[in-house]
């Protein structure tokens, strides 16, 4: 990712989980965000064969994306639960999330 600001709309998360994706329960992105709040949203499957899946952040009916609510390093990995119960997790990857007012 480059250069991300805080309620970005225009903006894919894409990790990998290191595995091929096949039968799987759920799909997710989890982040920490810098306050230490964990949480994660929905992700759909990119590429199945190298286990890659994506987020695309979008406005909400006001415009803003409440996601990205926090400046600050946020950390994202992925993490899928298969059919079968086995789960895979990707590695972690560090983001910087920067007030949009930092360039004025």
């Amino acid at each position: 990712m480059s250069r991300v600001y805080k309620f970005q709309t225009y903006l894919r998360i894409e990790l990998t989980t290191g595995v091929a994706i096949s039968n799987p329960e759920d799909v997710l992105i989890f982040y920490k965000k810098p306050s230490g709040t964990i949480g994660s949203v929905a992700a759909q499957i990119g590429d199945p064969t190298t286990g890659v899946i994506y987020y695309d952040v979008e406005p909400d009916s006001s415009g803003n994306e409440d996601f990205l609510d926090e400046v600050g390093e946020w950390k994202f990995w992925a993490w899928v639960q298969f059919s079968d119960g086995r789960t895979a997790r990707g590695e972690t990857v560090t983001q910087e999330i920067f007030d949009n007012q930092d360039e004025c």
